[in-house]
């Protein structure tokens, strides 16, 4: 049973998402003439909306009802509500599901405020894109991720240091490398480069150190591909720094992941109560176990009692 809601789960999360896509594409894309005429004006100003497929909708819906059900079980059956109010991943089920409510109840107001509201609630449809996130209850690589990016956080950070200086050090430098060569008829150099100011540079410099390489910037002058080529190398050395302390922790993680699923389920053993101390079984030993100090100073008792009984019978024991 829990297979399938499992099964469930991830097929209608993949349906969200695909129905997400196709709302973009202009095949599902209806555009609608709302240009009303001015009776007492000359000129009437022209409105366009974009009407999604209906079908679309209907798809989406069904999703909604489908997370909104598996939403409330959980929440229903959860031991602990206040951690679950506090989870990230359900925090995420229901800013996914509220807009899609928002928006059915809304469509059908005529007002401009419920018209802005609702203008507003299909910019925020991006939020459904978040219920990709979900499947990291399905997929072990994912958690596994999600696992070496908070293992990582200090490398993480590093990195976006020396990423932060090396930016504004190359960008700072191409600014003043690129008027090398410029014109005296122009002072700021707009005519023969694009770096017109050090914010502009930032941009350069990011692609750079990263390895893109856009081309939508580039320097222009000798002393500018001079500071090009050693934003290269420096981008290369730094960000390759940080990298392998990452993917070791990923591989520490992957490795724990695997070993934990090749472990056998552990099956309830029972366990049978301990004999109390007036039960006739309480002083008998197996062969393999040894009384502890305080059983042993009992049996040692017992047996000093019955060797007394022995004695005074005339019974020699055995």
């Amino acid at each position: 049973f829990f297979q399938f809601i499992a099964f469930a789960s991830l097929f209608f999360i993949l349906v969200s998402i695909t129905t997400f896509c196709l709302e973009t594409h202009e095949a599902f894309n209806t555009i609608i003439n709302k240009t009303e005429q001015v009776v007492n004006g000359t000129e009437a100003i022209l409105q366009y909306e974009i009407e999604t497929d209906p079908a679309l909708t209907y798809v989406e819906g069904v999703c909604v009802v489908w997370f909104t059900f598996e939403f409330l079980v959980r929440v229903i059956f959860s031991p602990n509500k206040l951690e679950f109010i506090k989870n990230l991943l359900n925090i995420i089920d229901f800013v996914a599901i509220l807009p899609f409510y928002l928006e059915v109840g809304l469509s059908g107001l005529s007002s401009k405020a419920a018209k802005d509201v609702l203008g507003f609630l299909r910019v925020v449809r991006f939020v459904r894109i978040l219920r990709i996130f979900k499947l990291t209850r399905h997929f072990v690589g994912l958690r596994v991720l999600g696992h070496t990016l908070r293992a990582s956080t200090n490398e993480f950070l590093l990195l976006i240091i020396f990423l932060a200086l090396g930016v504004l050090i190359f960008a700072t430098m191409i600014y003043y490398a690129e008027r090398v060569g410029a014109q005296p008829n122009d002072p700021s150099a707009s005519e023969h480069t694009q770096f017109k100011n050090i914010p502009i540079g930032f941009w350069w410099a990011v692609v750079t150190m990263t390895t893109l390489g856009y081309g939508d910037m580039y320097p222009r002058t000798w002393s500018g591909m001079l500071v090009g080529a050693l934003c290269a190398l420096a981008g290369v050395l730094t960000i390759a720094m940080p990298v392998p302390v990452i993917v070791n922790n990923f591989g520490m993680y992957y490795s724990l992941a695997m070993a934990k699923q090749k472990l056998p389920r552990k099956r309830k053993k029972h366990i049978p109560p301990a004999p109390q101390a007036s039960s006739p079984t309480f002083c008998k030993t197996d062969l393999n176990m040894a009384c502890n100090s305080t059983q042993g100073d009992i049996c040692l008792g017992k047996d000093n009692q019955l060797m007394e009984h022995n004695r005074s019978s005339g019974r020699t024991p055995l």
